[in-house]
């Protein structure tokens, strides 16, 4: 086969344009990665910084937010303040709980709630007022926190913050 006669032939033409198509198509595509990815970098930073950005600098503008830039909306450490005994069957108790800055937090207590005192297994009963505890749960859309685990700390004020 004579190359010269390939090289100047109508298919050789095509497979030409069809390459260079190819590069133009991968150099497009790539772009769009790289144009994306700086998108969702920013979402990404922007939805990670919200607090700080819209609530001012860390300690606010006009008073002392303690050091924390969020809400704590999986848990809460804190003082019990009111313990509610519930009349619905799904849930045992609802407890209020004072956090940091004096903010207030419902919990909402089942019956399956794991409760420890130390390394001991703990029930609602031994729940009392001025108790120290931490809570780890989930957020519910009404804003209080289902509780899976409560742990009950020492009275001694080794845990008070």
């Amino acid at each position: 086969m004579d190359f010269n006669k390939f090289f100047q032939s109508k298919t050789f033409k095509i497979i030409l344009y069809a390459i260079g198509g190819l590069i133009v198509f991968l150099a497009v595509f790539k772009t769009g990665m790289f144009v994306g990815f700086k998108k969702a970098k920013f979402s990404y930073k922007w939805g990670e910084n919200y607090h700080r950005n819209f609530a001012g600098p860390r300690g606010g503008f006009f008073k002392d937010f303690s050091g924390g830039d969020f809400i704590d909306a999986h848990g809460i450490f804190g003082q019990i303040i009111e313990i509610d005994p519930s009349t619905e069957s799904e849930q045992e108790a609802t407890l209020i709980i004072k956090g940091r800055d004096d903010v207030e937090k419902i919990v909402l207590v089942a019956a399956d709630v794991s409760i420890k005192s130390f390394r001991k297994t703990a029930n609602l009963s031994d729940l009392n007022i001025d108790d120290y505890v931490v809570v780890i749960g989930e957020p519910n859309d009404d804003g209080q926190i289902e509780a899976k685990l409560i742990r009950i700390l020492p009275p001694d004020g080794r845990a008070k913050h």
